[in-house]
């Protein structure tokens, strides 16, 4: 069963200053700012939902097929992608745009001056998941991430035209999407996430009460941090998946993204959806003990004693047969 990840590529630059941005400003200056911040530190990370979701399924060995638009400067980031599972081969890569890139920086306060550059983002409208499936195969599935909104349109409309199911991920668009949008997004998706805030917005943007939604879709995953995971669907009291403890917790930045991976690579495999939620939560936590969403280890063993520790001996004798065979 392979997963078409469609979404956002983007790189991170992360500076830190050892300094006050407030000590800068100049209060009868502000309308004229020129300022210069001398950096302490730097991280270039590999991000973007879609390139991040991928990479935790390629882990698990689902072959997933990257649908998204990076830049110029891709060469290097696919080659770091292909060799950890993912096909970039559908990625469209644009002859004079950078990559989507972020552009922060964080004073000792922790106020941040960030720039995002959308690149190459701009033309995902321009890819079409028909002409894909023709080229690789009709995917058994397509996550639509946040991406340019045109792009999850169009691939929404797409799939849902070809009998594609779709889990629908419009996570940090939602805010700047319209409500019809919104609607189109959602409506019929076969899967449905978002955290605890998006939720709440996610209502408000549609229009729609909690019943009315459920009533459109087939599940509603929603995040909720160290509480764990609520699956929803209509008809049915809400199951709820704890999650996974940990002690060191280094980054949250892609946990959500990993929790994706988790729960459509057991989707992949026929488990229940409380099985794919505990793998999800498993992986969530693996990430949020590393720096970065592409910089963790995933290790079946560790995988495995997680779920144990947390779900139970039954369920982690469950993950074994189909884990034994990730690399």
């Amino acid at each position: 069963m392979r997963i078409a990840v469609s979404g956002s590529i983007a790189t991170d630059h992360l500076m830190v200053f050892p300094g006050r941005f407030a000590e800068q400003l100049i209060k009868e200056q502000l309308e004229r700012v020129s300022l210069s911040f001398l950096a302490d530190r730097l991280q270039v990370r590999r991000g973007g939902v879609g390139a991040n979701i991928a990479f935790g399924l390629g882990l698990l060995g689902l072959d997933p097929i990257l649908v998204g638009a990076a830049g110029v400067d891709f060469a290097e980031y696919g080659s770091w992608l292909r060799a950890n599972g993912v096909d970039t081969s559908e990625v469209r890569v644009s002859e004079r745009l950078h990559t989507a890139r972020f552009v922060c920086t964080t004073d000792e306060d922790l106020n941040q001056i960030a720039t995002f550059y959308a690149g190459a983002m701009a033309e995902a409208p321009r890819i079409d998941l028909a002409a894909i499936t023709e080229r690789t195969g009709t995917p058994a599935l397509v996550l639509v991430g946040a991406d340019d909104p045109a792009a999850m349109l169009r691939h929404t409309a797409t799939a849902h035209r070809l009998g594609i199911p779709v889990a629908a991920d419009p996570s940090q668009q939602l805010a700047r999407l319209e409500r019809d949008q919104v609607r189109q997004l959602v409506d019929g998706a076969r899967w449905l996430f978002t955290n605890e805030y998006e939720a709440a917005l996610l209502l408000e943007r549609t229009g729609w009460t909690e019943g009315h939604l459920l009533g459109r879709i087939g599940t509603w995953i929603t995040t909720l941090g160290e509480a764990g995971v609520a699956l929803t669907r209509s008809g049915a009291p809400a199951l709820r998946i704890p999650a996974v403890p940990t002690e060191k917790i280094s980054d949250p930045t892609g946990a959500g993204d990993a929790f994706r991976s988790g729960f459509l690579a057991g989707t992949a495999w026929n488990w229940t959806q409380e099985q794919a939620a505990r793998l999800g939560c498993a992986l969530a936590t693996t990430v949020l003990e590393s720096v970065g969403t592409q910089e963790y280890e995933l290790s079946p063993p560790d995988l495995i004693t997680r779920v144990e520790q947390t779900y139970g001996n039954d369920p982690a004798r469950a993950l074994k047969p189909r884990l034994a065979q990730v690399s």
